[in-house]
């Protein structure tokens, strides 16, 4: 397993970003100020993109894998390898997204907690009804860890 930071050409990976934010302008609101790390293991498994937000404060703007391979750690080690590479610059990872039943465990499972909940984020920003495992989401749910 290999992780690398993507300087060039991240739109090469759109199919893999629009996995975890399937509108393309919102996903140009933050590639190119964010840093983009893919995993490869025998191939392009996951990627991931933080941003700066200020405050001492890293945030995870999207981070996918590959939907066959889900569920054998690439997310999650994405994650610890953020947290080891930025823990010296930062003091708190946060993450926003859907009320989901897929993605929320996941966060609380890697160790986040619930912070904040920006009403509406889902129907006010985007062009189209954005659905997870059915459910429509309206609210992002953010969580936030120590590092």
């Amino acid at each position: 397993m290999n992780i690398r930071e993507i300087t060039k050409n991240k739109k090469q990976y759109l199919d893999l970003l629009l996995l975890a934010d399937e509108q393309e302008d919102m996903v140009d609101r933050y590639l190119n100020n964010g840093t983009m790390f893919i995993l490869e293991d025998n191939g392009v498994k996951a990627e991931c993109v933080v941003l700066d937000v200020g405050d001492g404060v890293l945030e995870i703007k999207n981070i996918a894998v590959v939907p066959q391979y889900q569920g054998r750690g690439y997310g999650k080690a994405l994650i610890e390898f953020i947290i080891k590479k930025y823990q010296c610059d930062y003091s708190i990872l946060q993450v926003g997204t859907g009320d989901s039943k897929s993605t929320i465990p996941f966060y609380e499972k890697c160790g986040f907690i619930r912070s904040h909940i920006i009403k509406n984020f889902f129907t006010d920003n985007y062009d189209h009804p954005i659905y997870d495992g059915g459910v429509k989401l309206t609210d992002m749910i953010y969580l936030r860890k120590n590092i």
